[in-house]
């Protein structure tokens, strides 16, 4: 999880249940924290993950500066924070640990990931 304290003085923004916050495919240009409520990420048809309050989504985007690989729809009311490359590049520089906390978010999607593809 993300020490959402890193945050405190930033703009939420409010999404309703069911609204696509992003869809695989389009430029990434920011990362999200969810403050409260839950965030659905697909792969295609296929359900990767629930993110909840504290976890981060659109990540990736900001790291290899490629599009989106999945689709963001908001399961639940939620409120977000966005993050912007300038913003994601700050907090590395400043906050070594949240760079340690997303590298932790990352790898322990894709021990997940590996695990569900050894279950297979």
């Amino acid at each position: 999880m993300i020490s959402v304290s890193l945050f405190l003085n930033s703009e939420t923004k409010e999404i309703a249940a069911g609204d696509v916050i992003f869809s695989a495919g389009q430029p990434g240009r920011t990362m999200y924290v969810v403050i409260e409520g839950e965030v659905d990420i697909w792969l295609g048809p296929v359900f990767a993950e629930t993110v909840v309050e504290g976890g981060i989504f659109g990540e990736m985007a900001l790291i290899d500066n490629h599009v989106r690989s999945a689709d963001a729809i908001a399961r639940t009311e939620c409120k977000l924070i966005s993050v912007d490359q300038e913003q994601f590049r700050t907090l590395i520089r400043e906050e070594p640990s949240f760079a340690l906390q997303v590298m932790g978010i990352m790898a322990e999607r894709l021990r997940r990931a590996n695990a569900r593809i050894i279950e297979s």
